[in-house]
């Protein structure tokens, strides 16, 4: 076996990841399943007028926490697939989220960090509202853990430096090109011509 063939196989190694990606896109199937089981226990028992404020809002943010944790799994799913197993073209799609065109493994990072520093204060949260029956112990755990969370996410994001497209590293794809385009049509073609004119043009035969 060649270099080359060793290379390209090794390669192809990046596919063993697809099933992993779809495995999380079952357990946000779970995510949603439990989102709906919540809401409707909280509408159950608003409906009966047996509810207290603090229940309300303790299962409400419930909610936004399986909310949020349903967006981490997003990031995790499309960010990783197509940073480390195949780029998924989506230039033509209304809903094409802005972050994808410019996503590389250290933004993802710092996304994915930001958003659990995000459930962390959701569960801190829920933890103050519900202090009665917290211990204080819990209660200092859980913030000292929850500023580990945010130094954490500050340091990820001091190393990965500025998260602009072009700062990144990254350049306008083919899709953002042709929306530049038609945005600045004379710019547009200034910049093709002098890409395309030879540095040195031929001079002229005497």
């Amino acid at each position: 076996m060649t270099g080359d063939s060793l290379g390209y196989a090794l390669f192809a190694t990046r596919w063993l990841q697809a099933p992993l990606y779809l495995g999380l896109v079952i357990a946000q199937g779970v995510y949603v399943y439990q989102f709906f089981q919540e809401l409707l226990t909280l509408i159950e028992r608003v409906a009966s007028g047996h509810v207290e404020d603090s229940y309300i809002m303790l299962s409400v943010l419930k909610l936004i926490d399986v909310v949020m944790i349903a967006n981490l799994l997003i990031m995790v799913i499309v960010g990783g697939y197509e940073t480390f197993v195949s780029r998924i073209i989506l230039h033509d799609h209304r809903d094409r989220p802005e972050w994808m065109s410019h996503v590389n493994s250290n933004i993802l990072k710092v996304k994915l960090a930001i958003a659990i520093v995000g459930i962390s204060s959701i569960h801190l949260l829920q933890e103050f509202v519900n202090m009665r029956e917290t211990p204080s112990k819990d209660l200092m755990w859980g913030t000292i853990i929850h500023l580990a969370f945010i130094v954490s996410a500050l340091a990820l994001a001091y190393i990965a430096g500025p998260m602009g497209p072009h700062d990144a590293g990254t350049h306008p794809q083919s899709g953002d090109e042709d929306h530049m385009r038609e945005a600045f049509p004379a710019t547009s073609t200034t910049s093709d011509h002098i890409r395309r004119s030879p540095s040195n043009p031929p001079s002229s035969p005497n």
